[in-house]
């Protein structure tokens, strides 16, 4: 598995959890860019954000805007997502993607070449 998604879980609305997807060091180096995507039952998959090593860097769809925050640390060759004032509607299977995307595919599937496994993040009461 060249990328291991984790951090999910059971949250109650209001709610926070912070997700991580490490990759090794080869794979690291070789993109440019990682992106959070989300599927929920019976739904399409979903960008949810992403973090390019050049400019524009950060982009996040307007859903999670102002409550999801990306961010990496290179030293761990890990990539996070912190979400904060988690909905209902945010529960889904989140996949963490890598590659090297450009402006214009950084929000979609086919800018990326790596895929983790997934993790399930639920939100209920």
């Amino acid at each position: 598995v060249q990328l291991q998604a984790s951090g999910g879980g059971l949250v109650q609305p209001g709610g926070s959890l912070r997700l991580s997807c490490s990759a090794s060091r080869s794979v690291f180096s070789s993109i440019n860019g990682m992106g959070w995507f989300r599927q929920a039952p019976g739904k399409e998959r979903e960008f949810v954000s992403a973090i390019r090593w050049s400019s524009p860097s950060i982009v996040y769809a307007d859903s999670v805007r102002g409550r999801f925050t990306i961010s990496r640390d290179n030293a761990k060759n890990t990539v996070y997502l912190q979400m904060n004032s988690l909905k209902p509607e945010d529960t889904a299977v989140y996949y963490c993607a890598g590659g090297r995307p450009i402006t214009s595919s950084i929000r979609s599937e086919r800018g990326y070449t790596t895929w983790g496994q997934g993790t399930l993040v639920t939100v209920s009461s």
